[in-house]
């Protein structure tokens, strides 16, 4: 892969130092001068050149190869979206994001990977940007090559990349709006529940909340992540006396939906490359539709 840049008015004097404003790490370099190539107006240079306003810079990214240990997934892939940087798929409930000893051979990892063999990228390596809990839908992000994952990543640490849930809890909740702010630890009674944990080995936890829809017994709410802790948002919600439908583990019912009821369904970013904004939608996925159109009965 390629990727160019124009220098502008405002820029360092040397080549490397404006290639480490751009995010290439100095492991990188040490990489492109091995296996790619970087050029300055089309003539390979070294980065220890002066640059001037207007000047071209090309770096030629060397290949990834792809891991042979992760299997070949014959499964469909649902894209959101794709271009030379980024590819946004729409991950079904029941599918894990990425491979574990329980969950080998049909993950979304194992799917891009065969989608990616399969269109015979010059890129094989699978980067997930972006993963989702198993039981969780909705949108996920895998970056082409490892440079373009290390700029989102830089996003993520930032905060400037942005993901929007939509999740039905039981009852209805109040008020209309809220922040909560609860520490998140691990359950001492198990090792994948999450639990509220008031004590030093709690980590701060942020989630934003918009009630969008009340029924009877159960409300829609759109819910915006301000940090990344496992299960933050059912640990959340479970806490308020509002677990989401389906979630057994937190306290919810099964009547009505037999995963929880969660569903990540816009992401916003900067594009890596063009710095544009990019926003990405996953529609609600047909059980997620029922549970809120059709269904008003008490779990």
């Amino acid at each position: 892969m390629r990727v160019k840049w124009t220098v502008g008015s405002q820029h360092p004097k040397l080549l490397r130092e404006f290639l480490r404003k751009q995010g290439v790490s100095r492991k990188l370099l040490a990489k492109l001068k091995v296996e790619g190539e970087i050029c300055l107006n089309d003539d390979p240079v070294r980065v220890t050149v002066p640059i001037s306003e207007g000047d071209q810079v090309i770096i030629e990214l060397p290949p990834e190869l792809r891991n042979e240990q992760v299997v070949l997934s014959d499964k469909p892939l649902d894209i959101l979206y794709e271009d030379e940087a980024l590819l946004v798929v729409n991950k079904p409930c029941g599918v894990a994001s990425v491979p574990s000893p329980e969950h080998r051979d049909d993950t979304m990892v194992n799917r891009v990977a065969a989608y990616i063999c399969d269109q015979d990228y010059y890129h094989q390596a699978v980067h997930v940007v972006t993963r989702l809990d198993r039981e969780t839908s909705g949108v996920m992000l895998f970056a082409k090559n490892g440079f373009i994952h290390a700029l989102m990543d830089h996003q993520l640490r930032k905060r400037t990349l942005d993901k929007l849930y939509v999740a039905v809890v039981e009852g209805q909740v109040t008020p209309d709006y809220g922040i909560l702010t609860f520490p998140i630890g691990r359950s001492q009674e198990s090792i994948i529940e999450r639990i509220v944990d008031d004590s030093d080995a709690g980590k701060p936890a942020k989630t934003e909340y918009w009630v969008r829809e009340v029924r009877e017994h159960l409300s829609v709410v759109d819910v915006k992540l301000w940090t990344g802790r496992t299960h933050q948002i059912r640990v959340h919600f479970a806490h308020i006396g509002h677990p989401l439908i389906g979630d057994d583990l937190y306290g919810g019912h099964l009547k009505l939906l037999q995963r929880h009821a969660l569903h990540c369904r816009q992401l916003t970013l900067a594009h890596p490359l063009t710095g544009q904004p990019l926003h990405i939608v996953a529609d609600l996925p047909d059980d997620l539709q029922t549970l809120i159109h059709e269904n008003n009965q008490k779990y």
